[in-house]
């Protein structure tokens, strides 16, 4: 191991003196190396993190001097930038350009990939309006708040695709707590509480997903297609040629809204008599088509 001598000076008053240190160029190697690692784990370029770990992670401490960025600004963008370019299409590296900033300056704010997904994931379910809780019909409560969710995953295309992911934000809380809460005093209980509301976001979520999906990938000439392949196997698959949901154009939000009252009517059956009358299929359609109205989108 070779080693140097370097001869630092240092000005004292009775006039110039010199100290020797020994530098070991392996050990300096190391220690560069180590505080290169250090660095990209605190920025969070070596480690992408887990889905919901933004929710579980304790408050970081305010920096002195932050960079003037705000998080509900890099959300903001980063929605717009999902809504435009899809999940796939976003980097740090992109959302810092489109915000006219550094990779580096989001860091500030979020410390991975992962934590903007979440946090764009909660925010848009802040347009998910609640109920009020003024003793209305529980299927009504029930019927709104899922049809404003499907509007919202609707107008946000790549946000049903995420929804596997721990949802631990305000936003998604809030509205769980709600759809828990008129389950719970409808007289849902016990494990039954848990299957319905998994049943009922779960419908929702797959439901738009579909939509989504389909909408996105030339709706209108893969029924076309599918009507041919079913023509030309009329007698292998007779049942889907004549009934199936590709044999003919379907309208999404009826056939949603009439999904929808298929499971509250389950519901409602396997808690008894004593839960107040079923609400009609009209009012589940009407309740879908003014939930995307709503928000400006079509209904087929």
């Amino acid at each position: 191991m070779s080693r140097h001598r370097v001869p630092p000076c240092r000005a004292t008053p009775s006039g110039t003196t010199f100290e020797y240190r020994i530098i070991d160029p392996v050990l300096d190697h190391d220690t560069r190396l180590a505080r290169a690692r250090t660095r990209r784990d605190v920025l969070g370029t070596k480690h992408s993190g887990s889905p919901g770990d933004v929710w579980l992670r304790p408050p970081a401490r305010a920096a002195r001097e932050a960079p003037p960025l705000s998080r509900d600004r890099i959300v903001a963008e980063a929605i717009a930038l999902l809504d435009e370019e899809g999940a796939d299409r976003l980097t740090m590296r992109r959302l810092a350009e489109r915000l006219g900033t550094g990779s580096t300056t989001l860091y500030w704010h979020v410390k991975t990939k992962n934590d903007v997904l979440d946090l764009a994931l909660d925010a848009i379910f802040a347009a998910v309006e609640i109920p009020r809780a003024d003793g209305q019909d529980w299927r009504a409560g029930i019927t709104a708040l899922i049809s404003g969710w499907r509007a919202v995953l609707l107008e946000h295309p790549w946000s049903a695709a995420l929804l596997g992911r721990p949802m631990l934000g305000p936003n998604v809380l809030a509205r769980s707590e709600f759809l828990y809460a008129t389950l719970l005093g409808a007289g849902v209980t016990g494990p039954h509480l848990t299957a319905a509301a998994y049943g009922l976001s779960n419908y929702v979520i797959g439901s738009a997903l579909m939509q989504a999906t389909w909408t996105a990938g030339g709706e209108q000439a893969t029924r076309a297609a599918a009507q041919d392949r079913f023509r030309a196997d009329r007698e292998r698959y007779p049942v889907l040629a004549t009934h199936g949901p590709l044999a003919a154009d379907s309208d999404w939000d009826s056939s949603f809204a009439l999904g929808l009252t298929w499971l509250l009517d389950g519901i409602h059956a396997t808690v008894g008599a004593s839960m107040p009358a079923c609400a009609t299929d009209e009012a589940s359609v009407s309740a879908a088509r003014h939930a995307r109205r709503g928000r400006g989108s079509s209904g087929e």
